[in-house]
């Protein structure tokens, strides 16, 4: 009666049900809604090139309504730079942009990544609590860990 893949998508919807998770339950019936009214085809190759793009684009907006409303302006930036945890937040935010940016690369190039990525965040949202940008940060710490793996290896000869 059910495909593999709907099968598939049917059991990370029960589990986004019992792990009380709604960003899974709605990326997962989005999913199926798309599919089981015949557009899958044209939307699936679209979401599967642009969708990171787009969740990186939606998530920087999120972040950015606090400066347009207002509520964060030049005087708070200069306060945040006097503090030592700001700066340790700020730095972090580049290192994590950085790796980010390697593991795009690598979750195109490297499907099999991909698919160890996707089940691993699929765990982090449905059994921790987790959020869903992990297949990127994932796919760049993952990315920097076998660049440092392929280093040491290349000092053993």
């Amino acid at each position: 009666m059910f495909t593999g893949p709907t099968l598939f998508m049917i059991i990370l919807l029960m589990i986004g049900i019992f792990a009380k998770n709604q960003s899974l339950i709605i990326a997962v019936s989005f999913l199926l809604a798309v599919k089981w009214i015949g557009v899958g085809e044209k939307v699936f190759p679209y979401l599967q090139q642009k969708g990171i793009s787009i969740g990186v684009t939606i998530i920087t907006i999120a972040v950015l309504v606090p400066i347009v409303t207002g509520d964060i302006g030049f005087k708070d930036l200069q306060q945040a730079l006097k503090s030592s945890y700001a700066w340790i937040a700020m730095l972090s935010g580049v290192f994590v942009a950085v790796i980010a940016a390697s593991g795009i690369d690598l979750l195109k190039t490297d499907p099999h990544i991909t698919v160890a990525l996707v089940f691993g965040t699929i765990l982090a949202v449905a059994v921790f609590n987790g959020v869903a940008v992990g297949p990127l940060i994932g796919a760049g710490i993952a990315y920097t860990a076998m660049k440092i793996v392929d280093f040491f290896s290349s000092l053993g000869g």
